[in-house]
């Protein structure tokens, strides 16, 4: 059987590290993450320049 959980993340790097930090983050408190869904992306902006990357994402996970 598999669960999904709605996760937030950002980076300052990338959205790419963003997602990583979701699958790092999740991973503590869940086992058997088996994909990542990137639902939304979005940026922050500060002086013209993107200053956070922040994604809103799905962690599917299988239960013991």
């Amino acid at each position: 059987m598999l669960k999904v959980v709605e996760v937030l993340a950002e980076s300052e790097k990338s959205w790419e590290d963003a997602a990583n930090q979701a699958i790092a983050n999740a991973s503590r408190s869940v086992h058997g993450i088996k994909s990542i869904y990137i639902k939304d992306f979005e940026a922050k902006v500060e002086d013209n320049r993107i200053t956070k990357y922040r994604i809103n994402a799905k962690i599917t996970f299988q239960l013991d």
